[in-house]
């Protein structure tokens, strides 16, 4: 399996309920390894950036206006098989669906309030690297 990087976002609703020590716990736990981290308050440009495949849904605002409401924790993690196994820590999109054990099925609440984003393949992780974290990882 290769080493990949991906991009985890500990969103405003797990920093207000101080869960961010928790979240990048489980991760290190998976083995993964803490390449970059900071914390930002993400703006309405880099929230539409971020969020731009889903500029035509009915929910993209929605997301936005979350991203945006308050400090949010951004990292990239390493590892072998880093971005499926962020996945199957971080859990089913929707709580409700999430397996008990995963970040999801143990600590959120309900939708758009699920704690955590993480990349979904290579190329969504190497964008979303850059994105956030530009020449930093170079």
């Amino acid at each position: 399996m290769a080493v990949e990087r991906t991009l985890i976002l500990i969103k405003p609703d797990a920093m207000r309920r101080a869960l961010a020590g928790e979240i990048l716990r489980r991760f290190e736990a998976r083995g993964l390894e803490l390449r970059a981290a900071k914390l930002v308050t993400v703006d309405a440009d880099l929230a539409e950036r971020h969020y731009a495949v889903h500029r035509e849904k009915p929910f993209f605002r929605e997301l936005v206006d979350f991203i945006t409401s308050g400090a949010t924790l951004a990292l990239v993690l390493e590892g072998e098989g880093a971005i499926a196994t962020c996945r199957k820590t971080i859990g089913a999109t929707n709580p409700a669906d999430a397996d008990p054990g995963s970040i999801r099925g143990d600590l959120a609440l309900s939708m758009p309030d699920n704690l955590v984003h993480g990349s979904d393949s290579p190329e969504t992780a190497a964008e979303e690297v850059a994105l956030w974290f530009g020449d930093e990882l170079a």
